[in-house]
């Protein structure tokens, strides 16, 4: 019995095993141009040789998957800002400063109950219940409908 570690590709023959990924420059740029384009991961690497997986275009083409995506919004980002401030498209004014200076049209509103404490529910319910009786109550039935209700909820 040997002390050979078997390598870290392959069996314990030499050179058994599939070869090392070495990426040419022709993939690299082909990978950031597919990236800068919004294709998945999946597709991008489905096009290179004859597939690989995306662990391990993700290992090989970092730097080509993140420049490629960084080129392409500097490109949209550049003609928004034009459209905004050259073309004065309001439409592109609206949406950037909604996205890149934190406008926006909703206004916020709290609601609280008597001196800025919690709402009270129950008492909302109760006054809704004899404004509902005084209304509809003895000539509907409801009222005895309102007792059995309130008999439940207590139980």
């Amino acid at each position: 019995m040997t002390n050979e570690k078997p390598s870290k590709r392959g069996g314990k023959r030499p050179g058994a095993g599939r070869k090392p990924f070495s990426p040419t420059k022709e993939e690299r740029a082909m990978v950031e141009e597919m990236a800068g384009k919004g294709m998945t991961q999946e597709h991008i690497g489905a096009l290179i040789r004859d597939g690989i997986e995306e662990s391990t275009l993700r290992e090989h083409f970092k730097k080509e998957l993140v420049r490629g995506k960084a080129k392409a919004c500097m490109a949209v980002g550049g003609s928004l800002f034009q459209k905004a401030t050259i073309d004065k498209d309001s439409t592109a004014m609206i949406w950037w400063t909604k996205t890149q200076m934190g406008w926006s049209e909703n206004k916020r509103v709290e609601l609280t109950g008597a001196d800025g404490g919690p709402l009270q529910y129950a008492d909302a319910k109760d006054a809704l219940t004899k404004k509902l009786l005084a209304k509809f109550g003895a000539d509907n039935g409801l009222e005895d409908s309102a007792s059995e209700a309130d008999e439940k909820t207590d139980s």
